[in-house]
């Protein structure tokens, strides 16, 4: 299974007073990665077939495995079972919890 990725442009690409908008980022706020099995994560229509992925943005993250690859959101969708954040490079995927153990990719 190959994993194909495809950015989602946001409606709001601009705040209007980004400074107000912006939160300090505090030592709480810090993500865990954990790298998942791709096949847990999406189920692909056949084993040979690229299953192609709708992401919404990038994070501030950056793929542990690359060191210089921003992650990208990759919500709930067709075949898409959870919600993760993807590596283009490698075509890793990845869930994030803060240090409390809440998963940070859940509304």
């Amino acid at each position: 299974m190959s994993l194909q990725a495809f950015e989602t442009p946001s409606s709001n690409t601009r705040a209007p007073h980004p400074a107000q908008n912006r939160r300090q980022r505090r030592p709480d706020d810090s993500l865990f990665l954990t790298e998942l099995n791709a096949r847990t994560v999406v189920d692909p229509d056949d084993d040979q077939a690229p299953v192609t992925l709708t992401t919404f943005g990038t994070v501030r993250e950056s793929c542990p495995n690359c060191a210089h690859t921003q992650l990208h959101l990759v919500l709930r969708q067709r075949n898409v079972r959870l919600a993760h954040l993807f590596c283009a490079d490698c075509h890793s995927c990845f869930s994030a919890h803060y240090a409390s153990g809440a998963c940070a990719l859940t509304i």
